[in-house]
């Protein structure tokens, strides 16, 4: 199994640029099975998350190219089933979301309930509670969501009982579909979000709302194909921010937006950064200092991200002072802290808040990683420690960072 192996006590320094957003890939490669068109997907991450999609597209019957500049076209009129098996999705939390399509376009659909990363639960009953308002039968069995539509799905009204981001996706695709007028309330207002429902438009769908809590889908009889370039991943260009300001560097990010990130830009000059944004770059100054703790609570967009907790715990483990951690979004999200502590972290976990107090220097060890964010975070601490950090299962790493190891070495590390 491969491991990374980072040599501490570095300081980075440099330019890095960002790669497409993984959560708005997937939602979007989903969206190209509501039309037999060629839909051309530009700026995709190179990822096991995406990958990994691609393979269930092909094996559905679909046809998916991949060009050298890291654009793919996908043209479904040549799809031959309608089954989405577990030994594919098994890993990946994302693929219920070609459920919402292939009902709203073929009628029918067998998808297997979704795997991911094992940080709490994320039930999929408001996706199908969603789908049923809409006129879907459906049925759990052995594994398997089994639903079909007589005709399309009718417009309604559905009013989500929490925000979820990918149940938000999957009605919206549904609704692009639907006869009439569907109105989605306490809806997700996250980038990935609008990005999907950006490309959408593009095909020809009636969506408006996208970015606040309701959403209004007036629903057509069919959808175009198109081009469109995915925003760049809000996550990755906070995390370099972040790794810039733990080991008192300067990094400049490229090819990103600073306007996906504002809640995490302000925790970062609360921890002494100095912030420099231009049209599509941020550049974050520490000049060697070390860097302060700061609180933080996550919550939906536009609040703190969740997929940045783990990276703040991290940062705070090294800062000066005390930083109080607040995950609100995940019951169980943080199984890094165990092996922060094997690094001689100082971190009190009480409930859903971890009670940080920073130290000078961490010391390296051999830790594992235990989901996406987890692991980089892991990633992080290692390079602020004294010694060798040995980082296991970085698979997971794979799922979401394109290249970590290349791009971080390009600072320094």
């Amino acid at each position: 199994m491969e491991k990374l192996y980072i040599k501490g006590r570095q300081t980075l320094h440099g330019e890095v640029s960002i790669s497409g957003a993984k959560n708005a890939v997937l939602p979007i490669l989903a969206a190209t099975l509501l039309t037999d068109q060629c839909v051309t997907i530009n700026n995709i991450p190179h990822l096991h998350d995406v990958t990994t999609t691609i393979e269930l597209l092909r094996q559905m019957g679909v046809s998916v190219l991949l060009n050298e500049n890291m654009s793919i076209e996908v043209e479904s009129g040549s799809i031959q089933n309608l089954f989405a098996p577990y030994d594919v999705v098994k890993t990946m939390r994302a693929s219920i979301l070609v459920l919402g399509p292939m009902l709203a376009r073929y009628g029918r659909a067998e998808v297997s309930l979704p795997g991911g990363c094992n940080i709490g639960p994320r039930p999929v009953d408001m996706h199908l509670d969603g789908l049923r308002a809409m006129g879907a039968e459906i049925e759990i069995e052995g594994g398997y969501i089994k639903a079909r539509v007589n005709g399309r799905f009718k417009g309604t009204k559905i009013v989500l009982d929490s925000v979820t981001v990918t149940g938000t996706e999957n009605l919206l695709m549904a609704a692009a579909l639907a006869d009439g007028v569907t109105t989605l309330e306490n809806a997700a207002c996250e980038p990935e979000v609008v990005d999907l429902a950006n490309c959408l438009n593009k095909m020809g769908a009636q969506i408006e709302g996208h970015g606040t809590s309701i959403i209004t889908i007036r629903g057509c009889p069919s959808l175009d194909g198109c081009s469109f370039d995915v925003l760049p991943d809000r996550i990755e260009t906070a995390t370099f921010l972040t790794v810039g300001a733990m080991t008192g560097g300067n990094v400049k990010v490229k090819k990103t937006r600073a306007d996906l990130i504002d809640s995490v830009l302000i925790k970062l000059e609360e921890c002494g950064a100095d912030i420099n944004v231009r049209d599509d770059s941020i550049e974050l100054k520490m000049d060697g200092r070390r860097p302060r703790c700061v609180d933080v609570t996550t919550a939906p967009y536009p609040g703190f991200p969740t997929d940045m907790q783990a990276q703040f715990t991290g940062l705070n483990a090294v800062g000066e002072g005390i930083g109080v951690i607040t995950e609100t979004i995940f019951e169980n999200r943080f199984m890094h802290v165990l092996e922060m502590q094997r690094m001689r972290a100082d971190i009190n976990v009480q409930g859903n808040r971890a009670i940080v107090k920073g130290r000078k220097s961490l010391k390296g060890a051999s830790v594992m990683a235990t989901d996406l964010r987890a692991s980089v975070s892991l990633v992080l601490a290692g390079l602020v420690a004294d010694g060798e950090t040995v980082v296991d299962r970085i698979y997971h790493i794979d799922r979401g960072y394109e290249c970590i190891e290349e791009k971080l070495s390009q600072l320094g590390a």
